[in-house]
């Protein structure tokens, strides 16, 4: 269990410098309506608000090398092109500027190796500090003990805010934990205890919604939660993929095709839809087609769905029911979203989880028709992990968070 920001006396951390890892990883032209941005500013404000200087360390997409050829050491060659420059975290300084109130001081990519980091950050006047996007280094993806040195020089002690990025092994999530007392943020806490519960104290009813692209990502939270959920509602990729493992025809369908080519695909073809007259994995009973593709749940499927939710004490979604993004395919979606606001709203005792990036647009896009006070509580969580989320109620450890376990400080 890593220890919590929460618990610790920040006055006697007065002066000193924090590197916070957050995830920022926003496409460009979005940080305005990026949510990941405002989950954050709590644990920035705490640590501001107890004069601790903050250094925000994030990465952004996946920038493009101009040769394969890398620099002796850390420094990469990377060709700041328009792609690159697009991917640069400065954007977002205008952004924090104006949530937190106060000037930040952005260190770009190429001064950072110049700077003296304790003489430069006591010399300035800001006590908030963006790092360049931390891709841009070489060492960040291979988890490189270098590179988690040179990062903790820029401070005295190390948070990590990022669940959504700590199912991965990166230098910036778990080596720099050997070189700094580390701690879990407010909200990778928050995140934590929010998957516990539904993972530990679960109320039945206990429905599982499953849908977006891959079905590979979600096998193992089917598997984990096989004998502890009542009902799998299945939709999107997933139930394309299903349907494909049993034989019937999917069309030009999106589907998981190296998981047919795989042993996995006998625990697909495992799964009869109608075993029994209450079966726990359902697939969709109708779908709405588009240019020979399912592209969305149909009217009966939505019925059936809406009624176990309507009943469910406990909900965990991932994976929108299908294109929702595509003029005449989001009304599965929508659907389903008013159905879990309005289970939030008056079942009392509901627990209900909902992650993934295209999920939560989805859900937000959705909720748009939804009285604002429904959708929020805490019998609602909306998780920022997409990956780290299905890992974590996997039953998997995630890197970035094992690594806050039982570290110096």
């Amino acid at each position: 269990m890593p220890r919590y920001l929460s618990n610790i006396n920040l006055r006697k951390l007065s002066g000193k410098t924090c590197l916070l890892r957050v995830d920022l990883n926003i496409e460009p032209g979005e940080e305005k309506n990026a949510y990941r941005v405002d989950v954050v500013l709590p644990t920035i404000k705490l640590l501001l608000k107890n004069k601790i200087k903050v250094v925000i360390l994030s990465h952004r997409g996946r920038p493009v090398l101009k040769s394969t050829q890398l620099l002796k050491g850390l420094k990469s060659d990377w060709d700041f092109n328009k792609i690159n420059r697009r991917l640069s975290l400065k954007s977002f300084v205008p952004l924090l500027t104006r949530k937190l109130g106060i000037s930040l001081c952005f260190i770009p990519y190429e001064h950072s190796w110049l700077l003296d980091p304790k003489k430069f950050i006591s010399q300035r006047k800001e006590r908030l500090f963006l790092f360049e996007n931390l891709r841009f280094y070489r060492g960040e993806e291979t988890n490189d003990w270098r590179l988690a040195k040179f990062l903790a020089n820029w401070g005295d002690f190390y948070i990590n805010d990022a669940f959504a990025v700590s199912h991965r092994n990166n230098a910036s999530l778990t080596a720099i934990t050997k070189y700094l007392p580390s701690y879990a943020g407010l909200l990778m806490e928050k995140e934590i205890r929010n998957l516990d519960k539904v993972m530990k104290n679960y109320k039945r009813p206990f429905t599982i919604i499953l849908g977006g692209a891959k079905i590979s990502d979600k096998i193992g939270v089917i598997k984990y939660f096989w004998n502890k959920a009542d009902y799998f509602l299945i939709g999107g990729g997933p139930a394309n993929t299903f349907f494909a493992a049993q034989g019937l025809p999917v069309g030009d369908s999106l589907i998981n095709r190296s998981m047919l080519e795989s042993p996995t695909s006998k625990i697909l073809s495992s799964f009869n839809v109608r075993k029994s007259d209450f079966p726990k994995l359902i697939l969709p009973v109708d779908v709405k087609i588009g240019d020979n593709k399912i592209l969305d749940i149909g009217e009966r499927t939505i019925e059936e769905y809406n009624k176990i939710i309507k009943k469910s004490k406990t909900i965990i979604w991932n994976g929108p029911m299908g294109m929702f993004e595509k003029k005449g395919f989001a009304k599965g979606t929508k659907k389903i979203t008013q159905a879990i606001c309005q289970l939030a709203d008056k079942n009392k005792k509901a627990q209900i989880v909902i992650g993934g990036g295209e999920t939560t647009a989805a859900f937000q896009a959705a909720r748009g028709v939804i009285p604002r006070q429904v959708c929020v509580g805490p019998r609602l969580f909306i998780s920022t992990g997409g990956g780290a989320m299905l890992e974590y109620l996997s039953g998997k450890k995630l890197p970035g968070i094992t690594s806050l376990a039982g570290v110096r400080g």
